[in-house]
């Protein structure tokens, strides 16, 4: 009953981050990002409703502040050939991605491991994999493993198609009933630690897309009105950062914007944090919809 609920009012819903780069020109200055999601005010509202109705709450909020959980990571190298250039990371590049990934969540009770490794050439898939195309379907549906509580990476080049320019794009906890194929995160390789994309090339476009796998929004999801991005402590934001400017304030609310946010599209340099309530929502997203107690 959950999931045919699930699916009727939330159809599949996927977060995304474009910046303007080329992959082939790794170390090129870039534009700032721009950003986009994929839900709807109206599935918005059903989506946390649902939420509201059915939540879990995790047992770190119950008196086992102690209690962690480590999540499976299935981590998919796409690439067009054999070299770093054509997407074909290697096994330290996997590694410092997983580690810059433990950092981001590093306090949250919630840490990753690396559970396997695949590597496909496939030059259509590298270059034209995006949301909604018909190349990520079939990219996942052959290559995704594991289950609803399973963390699926897919490094691609988003070179052409839906995906051109952008950073990476995620699938939100509450989707997996209606297509649990889709399930996972698509992310530019180059934007792995060191992997050459100015500006973007600390890991943390993954942090950032995790964020929206365990069920949070951007900081700036709803502009200064209404309820934003639902957690209390993340103060209101008008539009997404880029750079680092501190002090930017958007809002007439209370407090500066949150440029240091995951969830916001600062540099990476600029990035480290999640707030109380961010790890407080993604906890009870996770115990809710994906099984994962935290």
């Amino acid at each position: 009953m959950l999931a045919s609920v699930l699916a009727i009012l939330l159809g599949t819903s996927a977060a995304f981050a474009s910046p303007a780069v080329v992959p082939e020109a790794l170390n090129a200055t870039i534009t700032p990002r721009r950003c986009g999601t994929s839900i709807s005010e109206e599935k918005l509202i059903a989506a946390e409703k649902h939420f509201a109705e059915n939540k879990v709450t995790p047992l770190s909020l119950v008196g086992d502040a102690a209690n962690s959980a480590t999540v499976s990571v299935y981590f998919h190298v796409i690439s067009q050939d054999s070299t770093l250039q054509g997407g074909s990371l290697s096994d330290a590049s996997i590694a410092a991605q997983i580690s810059a990934l433990n950092s981001g969540y590093a306090g949250s009770g919630l840490s990753f491991a690396l559970a396997g490794t695949t590597r496909t050439v496939n030059s259509d898939w590298f270059n034209n994999a995006g949301p909604s195309s018909q190349q990520q379907t079939d990219m996942k549906s052959s290559l995704r493993q594991g289950g609803v509580a399973d963390l699926n990476l897919y490094s691609v080049g988003f070179t052409s198609g839906s995906g051109q320019g952008l950073l990476g794009y995620a699938t939100f906890p509450s989707d997996y009933s209606s297509n649990p194929q889709d399930d996972g995160v698509v992310f530019l390789y180059s934007s792995v630690p060191n992997g050459g994309t100015a500006n973007y090339d600390e890991g943390k476009t993954v942090t950032h897309e995790v964020g929206h796998w365990v069920g949070l929004y951007h900081t700036f999801q709803g502009g200064c009105t209404g309820s934003g991005d639902q957690v209390a402590d993340t103060p209101a934001e008008a539009s997404p950062a880029s750079g680092c400017p501190i002090g930017r304030d958007t809002c007439s609310s209370p407090g500066v914007d949150p440029i240091h946010n995951y969830m916001d599209y600062s540099y990476d340099s600029c990035m480290n944090q999640f707030t109380p309530g961010q790890i407080t929502r993604f906890t009870s997203q996770l115990s809710t919809y994906r099984s994962i107690v935290v």
